[in-house]
């Protein structure tokens, strides 16, 4: 093969970026361009998917030219994307019916009572995985096909498509009105509530109870596969792989067997926990997906926690308390002491998400001392992210049957190293960083590449990996259990002093 380099597109809430590598993995070049996000009302929150289609334009041929080299050069393309965010679009003329509904937007609040009395959670989780909740594709498809009867219909005859983001880039890639193909893969089909977990297809049970008719769905294809050939901005090339981007991280980070697991930190964090090749059923507030799946082989399955407030909880810091100037700060502040001084911080600022699942619960900080000073309440941020991590794994250790043995991270705030020894210490395993930092592009473009045989298998890839840094847990078991009791009685108080509402039906997306 002459072409030995890969492309992948990483489509993200804010912008798109497109990343170069070459056959060893090795980040080449990059091109990034922010998307406008439009807030027309409280709780809505849109993308113009015209707009990112025409920025995939330009940052594809940028990223190129600034490699030095042509699509010629480029072994397959690999997309990795926002999850869950829908985009309809008119088949013949290839205009997106408005625009893009994200996952951030919970306009369809209202509805889900309804949709639970129509398919309740025990049938839902053991079907698709997910429960009923605001973050999930298929309640903005009612919503928006229960606003328009016009685009209702059109949609019952397939002349208006869905997708998500991958599925709307693959089409315009691969020619648009002029036979695009209508493709998703596995792991972005798992985040809309319409695809059984066991077939890898869509559930007419499901589309049946949200009112989606099958006509507009795209195919639910492999992660790693030969979706098309591209006809626009990468002429010729194989489109090798589409990945949501969570799970990307997972597979950039070479998770591929069973226990194995990534964290990314970023405004909040979003934890995957290979579960191997048949669906775990959560009992502990998680939710169960698809990690991957290379043509021709099984799927193999993840266990996903998502954490509200990690990264923003250090914004929380810096911009309403002014306690440091800049986010990098906190650390040097928090190491100004030796621990937290007793004090333990609650991000419940929105409520809690996994594995706690209690929308009404406020945050609170516990055990106030006239001893206590900003370094103390440095460390208690910190301590904080660490804390909500240890929640999330205990979850998946207790659903999976699995213990956890390390945890590889990703994501900004893994350069705290103060943090990452903190993880590292309250979970009693060790954490690790890669040398490569972009793990979503990378799994996408592993993906891709894999497909055209430019790298022969998964062992090939798990040796491309290599570790940047290594934190080892260094914390007695005496003094973690002694923490360990601070933080669930912190937790607890937060949770009892909660206003009694009902209890929320399930986790947001990335």
């Amino acid at each position: 093969m002459s072409a030995r380099h890969v492309v992948a597109i990483d489509q993200g809430t804010t912008s798109t970026r497109c990343i170069v590598f070459d056959q060893q993995g090795r980040f080449v070049s990059v091109a990034q361009r922010e998307h406008r996000q439009w807030f027309p009302q409280p709780g809505w929150v849109e993308h113009d998917a015209a707009e990112i289609w025409a920025n995939v334009t330009k940052v594809v041929p940028a990223a190129l030219a600034k490699a030095g080299i042509g699509p010629g050069d480029v072994a397959a393309l690999g997309i990795a994307n926002q999850r869950e965010t829908a985009v309809l679009w008119d088949r013949r003329t290839g205009r997106p019916q408005g625009r893009a509904i994200t996952w951030q937007d919970t306009r369809v609040a209202p509805l889900l009572p309804e949709l639970a009395r129509r398919v309740d959670d025990p049938t839902l989780r053991e079907r698709c995985g997910l429960p009923l909740s605001t973050y999930a594709t298929a309640p903005r498809l009612t919503w928006l096909l229960r606003e328009s009867p016009d685009l209702r219909r059109r949609a019952a005859t397939g002349d208006v498509l869905f997708g998500t983001m991958e599925t709307w880039l693959v089409w315009n890639l691969t020619g648009g009105v002029s036979g695009g193909v209508h493709v998703t893969d596995v792991t972005n089909a798992s985040r809309t509530m319409l695809m059984d977990l066991r077939t890898l297809d869509w559930d007419d049970g499901l589309g049946d109870a949200f009112e989606v008719p099958r006509a507009m769905l795209p195919q639910v294809r492999p992660s790693a596969t030969v979706h098309g050939r591209a006809t626009q901005v990468l002429p010729g090339v194989v489109i090798g792989a589409a990945i949501g981007d969570q799970q990307a991280a997972l597979f950039g980070q070479a998770c591929f067997a069973p226990g194995e697991a990534k964290c990314t930190y970023g405004t909040g964090a979003f934890l995957l926990l290979n579960t191997g090749s048949e669906p775990v059923v959560s009992t502990h507030g998680l939710a169960s997906t698809v990690a991957f799946q290379a043509d021709g082989e099984p799927a193999t399955y993840a266990l996903e926690g998502s954490i509200a407030m990690t990264g923003s909880l250090v914004q929380w810091f810096r911009d309403s308390l002014a306690m440091v100037r800049t986010a990098p700060e906190i650390e040097t502040l928090a190491r100004t002491v030796e621990d937290n001084g007793g004090c333990f911080i609650v991000p419940a600022f929105s409520g809690l998400f996994a594995p706690h699942w209690r929308p009404e619960a406020r945050g609170g900080i516990s055990r106030l001392t006239s001893h206590l000073t900003r370094g103390h309440l440095a460390r208690a941020v910190l301590e904080a992210t660490a804390w909500q991590t240890v929640d999330v794994v205990e979850a998946m250790n207790a659903d999976a049957g699995l213990a956890l043995t390390a945890l590889r991270v990703d994501g900004g705030m893994t350069s705290n190293l103060l943090l990452m020894q903190t993880v590292s210490n309250l979970l009693d395993v060790p954490v690790e960083r890669p040398m490569v930092h972009e793990t979503v592009s990378l799994g996408a473009a592993y993906a891709a590449g894999l497909t055209v045989g430019l790298w022969p298998d998964l062992a090939v890839l798990r040796r491309h990996w290599h570790c940047g840094a290594r934190w080892a847990p260094d914390m007695a078991p005496a003094q973690r259990e002694l923490e360990r009791r601070g933080w669930r009685t912190a937790l607890a108080q937060t949770l009892t002093s909660a206003e009694p509402t009902p209890p929320s039906t399930g986790p947001p997306a990335p």
